[in-house]
Order: structure tokens, then sequence, then C-alpha cells
């Protein structure tokens, strides 16, 4: 068992990542509202970026901390993470995550979101979405104060395995905060009262993925679009997250 803190944040950043998390929250609407059958992925990170640009933050993915080829991941179908935006046209049925990082007054905070285009599922694509969100908040409702990430992780997976869904194993949840990415892991499988304990302040990324298949994984020629080695669908979701004494503050929602 370890202690780690995913970095120390004064009362003004643990502010400014309410604020930056609030905005997030804004464009996810302000996306969902968007997307149809029609628009192609880069027509959508344009969008995306005047938003950012509109509510005064910046677009964390286009900078050189990262390198990434536009401001938000757009995953269609079996992609599961990291889908870099590409003059695909959407149609209606495709099953779409959004994961954006967004920093304001210096700080980070990381949400993603799944959605059908024109909003039609069959069973198994509700399934997937509904049970792989529901996972996301069994991981939130695990923090009781002071928690170890397994106890995160036993309670995504519970929900996971209800559904017969595919866990991906190989890609994790993080610390965030004062960078995209710090530790520790907070993965979508574990056992309760492992892992490093989480204490108040701390700020953290839970993002369960899950498929309709096997949960092996592979990288396309692109180097950054993640998919299904199965080409099964794949849903993914999540929230920045802050530790309290008694729970936890979701941080990237209105």
């Amino acid at each position: 068992m370890q202690e780690l803190i995913t970095g120390v944040k004064t009362p003004e950043q643990l502010d400014a990542m309410r604020e930056g998390g609030k905005i997030l929250a804004r464009i996810f609407d302000d996306i969902r509202e968007y997307v149809r059958a029609g628009l192609s992925e880069k027509d959508i990170d344009a969008f995306v970026a005047t938003k950012i640009k509109a509510y005064g933050a910046e677009a964390t993915y286009h900078t050189s901390e990262v390198n990434f080829p536009g401001v938000i991941c757009i995953s269609v179908n079996d992609e599961i993470v990291h889908g870099i935006p590409t003059e695909y046209v959407l149609e209606d049925g495709d099953v779409v995550s959004f994961d954006l990082v967004i920093t304001y007054k210096g700080m980070k905070t990381d949400s993603a979101f799944t959605m059908v285009v024109g909003g039609v599922q069959n069973g198994a694509v509700k399934q997937l979405i509904s049970l792989t969100e529901q996972s996301l908040y069994a991981g939130i409702d695990a923090i009781k104060g002071p928690t170890y990430t397994g106890d995160i992780a036993a309670a995504v997976e519970k929900v996971l395995k209800r559904g017969r869904l595919g866990i991906i194993r190989d890609l994790v949840g993080h610390g965030v905060g004062h960078r995209m990415h710090m530790p520790p892991d907070v993965p979508n499988y574990g056992k309760k009262g492992q892992g490093v304990l989480l204490k108040p302040g701390d700020t953290i990324a839970i993002e369960p993925m899950a498929t309709l298949g096997g949960e092996k994984i592979k990288t396309l020629d692109d180097e950054w679009t993640i998919s299904t080695r199965d080409a099964s669908l794949a849903a993914h979701f999540e929230h920045t997250v802050l530790v309290t004494e008694t729970g936890a503050d979701i941080l990237t929602r209105l």
C-alpha cells in the first residue's frame, strides 16, 4: 500500500479547477447540441476550439506539453481513446467518444463522454453506454474521504462485470491538476484496500473504458488513436473529482 498525493494545491488553484471544470462541462453541453450526422470530426474540433477560446480557457491537447494534432480527442465506434480529428463525416448510429482537457488559470481539468449520433441506440449499445457511465459514478461514490485507488477500481469493475462488458485494463485514470497526467494511476479493475491512498485535496480523473467485446487494444498507424483489437464498439466516460473529507466533489459538471 502506498501513499501519494497528486500535488498540493492552494485554495486559489482548487477554485481555478472548479471554474475550469464548469467551463469544460459547458463545452460538452455545446457539443451535445452541435453534433449531428454530416459533420466531420474536423468540423467538431474547430467548433470546440472556438468555444474554448470564447470561455477564456486554453486547449491543453494542442500545446507543446502534449502536441496532439487537435484540441479534442474524437473516437468513433471501435476507437476507444485519443482519436485524432479527421475528415471522417459522422453518420447516424456512430458511437462517438469525446475526451477534452482544458487549462484555466494554469490548472487542468479532464472529462469525457460517449454519445450516439442521431440518438438512436440498439439494446447492446444502450447497455454499453449506460453501464460505462454508471461505473464512473460507482467509482466516484466509492470515495469516502481518504480512499484507496483500489476501492474506486473495484467499484468500477463491479458494474462493468455485471454488464459482461470488456474492461480496458491497459488504460487508466490518473491524477490531474498541475499537469494533465500525474500520479497516481486509477485503474478500472482492482481490489478494495489496495493501491494508492488518496487524501482530501487530491484531484483525480476517473475514466472507465469498456467494450462490447474483449479487452485487447491496439494503437493505429497515426500513433495516437487506440482502438479495440477485435473491432468491437467502445465507450468512455470521465470526470475530474476532488477528494474531500467525507466524499468527492465532481469538478467537471455544472
